[in-house]
């Protein structure tokens, strides 16, 4: 035995009950410790360390004075830091703290109760912020904990040492989350799924490259997060490398430094004379699982006519093409999303034009940039293009610039270093000095410089091309392919997309290469099995999502339809649930009746001889052995209860005297008549 097994074994019965209550709390709280202010995590981590040194030192629970200090600071602290009492994060905040602190008053058994139940509640309030197949183990283990916590707090000694088991406990509790685990499965799969009271919680912690903001320099960020950004399985063909763009927000306005989608004003006359898009060419038809992007616009690939046959999370997402041709949402996408889509390799958009969309297309901010803006008039006063008409003239600059990245000193680097540190003119420093950057430094000078030109020209974000090997038959696109290329407006043809980091990293678009950090330790010993360890886990997380989060009220249509309901509908679903709660009542009261029968052989018989005595008139002790039941017949019924009592005693010589023959079953069905006769 180790030496913490002797210590552990040492622990009076309290301490070693409130080690491991502590414990399964530390568990259930670790999951929200990335949502709660870093205070809140502090002063409940000193809470259970407190709790723990009393424990230990078996000393006394402190004062209530105490613990109402302690409220009064957590919930001052908490309305500082949310300016409510109530809603999702002060409620959990408060929640994770009255749980801390009940463990600081646990003085009788009720108290322990309040703990556990907090704790359930918190378990489910983890859904609030993932649904990862990683969380559900952890929230299932923190169940199994918390239920172990249960019964070892009711369980009596159960060795020498006064302290009962807690691998007992635990076995029990398992059990019993093994015998709910199938009817939490039926009412998975049967439990309408009837907005709002499904799909409330939502991945809010989901993390996207793309923004409705992007400030100059900052993109270098999202080469960090390699996590998934969607999924993909095309029905044919899968287009070529260099048309694998899904367009996200879409930027106008630029203040010198940052760039943003258009305000309020630019979007209300957009209805009037929004772009219109013309598509050539069959469609590319594919599948999409979109993770949360907590911005209210859904980005499929160029160039898509819409969504169709959606398997929305939510029934009131309406979907409606915006001004600046991309697919916009009534609220930010905070849900996970599976739908399928078409998308046209070749288009033209924008025939028509508001004169507002034709001012801002042009707008720069004042005094900014002066040198970029003299560079740019000297490109437009060379003679070859003069006299050329607007659209041509167009074409012409967007492709003088594109040589000119081509062909200079430019270099394409996650790690340029900061803009905008010693002059607010930062497309002055990388234009015509430092020449290094990535696909947002190239894109914010062409935007600019077109402008300057008098050209009308924005910023387009979101995702460009995709890994090169399909993961269980999905494509998959992370954060880091996030992407920014330019648009200018071309007279006679409408927008026309123009991505200069091809001209200076064409591998980056040909290629489809995300944005890659620097490796991590083990990518840096093995960089094939560290790739291998990540694919084989987004894999399994995939299936987690395809057939457990995206089990859509379409799939309980259709698993009616295979059960035999012909039209499946609301009422064929509360019929088959009506059905399974049924069978399960059936089955639990047979269960019920079956455990309270005795199951060994001599039960079987004592119930037997009791059931036939009771018959004939004669209540015995059921505790009692047949020896014991003769005696009380002789006493209460005398003589003729004699052949009962005999047949008894027989019984009781073949059940412990050795080569004793058993009685039959005919003579005390006669005893019996005579008794009741």
């Amino acid at each position: 035995m180790t030496a913490l097994a002797r210590w552990w074994a040492r622990l009076p019965r309290d301490a070693r009950d409130s080690y491991f209550l502590l414990a399964v709390i530390t568990a259930v709280i670790a999951p929200h410790a990335d949502h709660l202010p870093i205070w809140s995590s502090g002063l409940t981590a000193l809470m259970l360390v407190w709790r723990a040194q009393i424990a230990a030192r078996q000393a006394a629970l402190p004062s209530r004075w105490w613990l109402g200090a302690v409220i009064a600071l957590y919930a001052g602290l908490t309305w500082l830091t949310y300016r409510t009492l109530i809603g999702r994060e002060a409620g959990i905040t408060l929640l994770v703290m009255l749980m801390a602190l009940k463990t600081l008053e646990l003085r009788a058994r009720r108290d322990a109760f309040v703990v556990f139940f907090l704790g359930f509640f918190l378990v489910l309030t983890q859904f609030l912020y993932s649904q990862s197949l990683l969380m559900a183990v952890w929230s299932l283990l923190s169940l199994w904990g918390l239920l172990a916590a249960v019964v070892l707090a009711q369980m009596p000694s159960t060795d020498a040492s006064g302290v009962p088991s807690i691998g007992i406990a635990a076995r029990r509790a398992a059990s019993t989350t093994a015998l709910g685990l199938p009817v939490m499965v039926l009412l998975f799969v049967l439990f309408p799924r009837i907005a709002p009271l499904w799909g409330v919680p939502t991945e809010a912690i989901g993390k996207t490259g793309l923004s409705n903001q992007l400030e100059f320099g900052a993109m270098n960020e999202i080469a960090n997060d390699d996590s998934i950004a969607m999924r993909l399985r095309f029905e044919g063909a899968v287009p070529p490398p260099d048309q694998r763009y899904f367009r996200g927000p879409v930027l106008t306005r630029f203040d010198g430094k940052t760039w943003r989608a258009p305000d309020g004003r630019a979007s209300q006359g957009w209805l009037r004379g929004r772009d219109d898009l013309a598509t050539v060419g069959t469609p590319l038809r594919y599948e999409m699982t979109l993770e949360p992007l907590r911005i209210p616009v859904l980005p499929l690939l160029e160039m898509s006519p819409g969504p169709v046959g959606t398997e929305l999370a939510l029934p009131d997402l309406t979907l409606v093409r915006g001004p600046e041709l991309q697919w916009l949402s009534p609220r930010p996408i905070t849900e996970r999303l599976r739908l399928n889509a078409t998308a046209h390799v070749s288009w033209q958009a924008g025939e028509r034009r508001n004169r507002l969309q034709r001012a801002t297309g042009v707008d720069l901010p004042a005094s900014r940039n002066p040198r970029t803006l003299a560079w740019a008039a000297a490109l437009a006063a060379e003679p070859r293009f003069a006299g050329l008409p607007p659209g041509a003239r167009a074409q012409a600059l967007a492709t003088a610039l594109l040589e000119h990245i081509r062909t200079q000193d430019f270099t394409y680097t996650l790690t340029p270093g900061r803009y905008g540190v010693e002059s607010p003119h930062v497309i002055d420093e990388f234009w015509l000095d430092r020449r290094l950057g990535f696909c947002e430094h190239f894109a914010s000078a062409f935007v600019v410089l077109m402008r300057a030109m008098d050209v009308p020209a924005r910023i387009v974000t979101g995702f460009q091309g995709w890994d090169a090997e399909p993961q269980d038959g999905y494509l998959v696109v992370r954060n880091a392919n996030a992407h920014a290329w330019a648009e200018y407006w071309v007279d006679g043809r409408g927008w026309v997309r123009s991505d200069p980091t091809a001209a200076v990293a064409p591998n980056r678009v040909t290629q489809g290469l995300a944005l890659r950090p620097e490796p991590g330790v083990l990518g840096q010993i093995n960089p094939t099995l560290w790739r291998a360890v990540r694919n084989g886990w987004e894999t399994v997380n995939n299936r987690w999502q395809q057939l457990v989060l995206n089990y859509s009220r379409q799939n309980q249509f259709d698993l009616l339809k295979r059960l035999g309901f012909s039209q499946p509908d609301w009422t064929a679903l509360g019929q088959a649930m009506a059905g399974v709660i049924l069978v399960l009542s059936v089955a639990g009261a047979g269960w019920i009746r079956w455990s309270s029968r005795p199951h060994d052989a001599w039960s079987r018989q004592r119930a037997r001889i009791a059931a036939l005595l009771r018959r004939a008139g004669v209540e015995l002790p059921a505790h009692e052995s047949p020896a014991a039941w003769a005696r009380s017949l002789r006493r209460q019924h005398g003589q003729k209860a004699e052949p009962a009592a005999q047949w008894l005693e027989k019984l009781e010589r073949a059940r412990y005297a050795p080569d004793s023959p058993a009685p039959g079953w005919a003579e005390l069905r006669a005893a019996a008549r005579m008794l009741r006769a």
